[in-house]
């Protein structure tokens, strides 16, 4: 015997937040846009390799943004979640993006460290205010969204690593114009590399973790076994499995060993009601599939899971 909640899996963690996205992704196609021109006007590596970072970090809110667009598409006979998965795609891409680009400004910077260039300071100074002030814009349109689910995190670190780089390449030319140091230029963009490297494994690693459908983190699978069976008739629980399908969408299912009386006096639905309601207020799991059987039905099964 089965029990689940019907939900709307239309409007995903990400797609509350469609206009933020939106927005924040304008900012970075023009800050992109202006930081290129100044590094083809100063010569500053570290001015073109942050235009990069934002064209890569513009790549990823629009994968973000687009990924709530396939996200809203109705479930069907063979998607039965729709196309919520899609976000969880998009923010594995944008990791590979951002550590793709970390690995090109690391190599870059060192081979400017050996090979130094010329580089105008006063111009890189002021593309450098002018890249950061559009990333504070970007900064203050994700801020209030940034937890909601990977995607916003993934589009607002990527701002707000963008915001930082800015003001590493105002430090580098405030340097340069001092003491005629040019290899700070490079300087600035190893940093940049190191700077986005660590936030893109981290994006990764909690991607992948969803695509392989990994316990989702805050969820203690012994608590949550504990909790169910020390409801009232439950007996034991077996197959216990809890995965996100998106960001914010866990999904549980679980066999659970009742006492055989509960399926002759018509206690078992009020205990699938009890289940239910235990592991949503416990758990923050609202989607859940509880299959109840007697105490000598697993005899019969195909061997299970603890």
């Amino acid at each position: 015997m089965g029990h689940g909640h019907d939900h709307d899996h239309q409007v995903t963690a990400t797609g509350r937040h469609r206009a933020a996205l939106a927005g924040a992704l304008a900012v970075s196609v023009v800050i992109f846009a202006v930081e290129v021109v100044g590094a083809l006007v100063t010569g500053s590596l570290a001015l073109f390799a942050d235009a990069g970072h934002v064209l890569a970090d513009a790549g990823g809110v629009a994968l973000a943004l687009g990924a709530t667009v396939l996200a809203a598409r109705p479930a069907t006979g063979r998607r039965a979640f729709g196309w919520a998965r899609a976000e969880i795609l998009a923010a594995a891409v944008n990791g590979l993006v951002l550590a793709g680009m970390s690995v090109y400004v690391f190599v870059e910077g060192v081979r400017r460290l050996i090979e130094p260039s010329e580089v105008e300071p006063g111009g890189m100074a002021l593309f450098g205010v002018i890249g950061l002030a559009g990333n504070l814009v970007g900064v203050a349109l994700l801020w209030r969204a940034r937890n909601a689910s990977l995607n916003m995190r993934g589009a607002f670190l990527e701002v707000a690593t963008d915001a930082a780089t800015s003001v590493g390449v105002i430090v580098a030319a405030g340097v340069i114009a001092a003491t005629d140091f040019t290899r700070a230029d490079a300087i600035v963009s190893v940093l940049i590399g190191l700077i986005i490297a660590p936030r893109a494994v981290r994006l990764l690693r909690e991607a992948v973790n969803v695509l392989l459908e990994a316990t989702p983190a805050g969820i203690d699978l012994d608590q949550l076994r504990g909790h169910i069976t020390d409801l009232e008739h439950v007996l034991d629980v077996h197959d216990l499995h809890v995965h996100a399908v998106t960001s914010g969408l866990p999904v549980l299912t679980a066999h659970v060993v009742v006492r055989d009386e509960c399926f002759q006096d018509g206690r078992a639905p009020r205990l699938l009601d009890a289940l239910q309601a235990c592991v949503a207020g416990h758990f923050d799991v609202a989607h859940s599939t509880f299959q109840l059987e007697p105490a000598g039905h697993t005899d019969h099964e195909h061997p299970s899971h603890p």
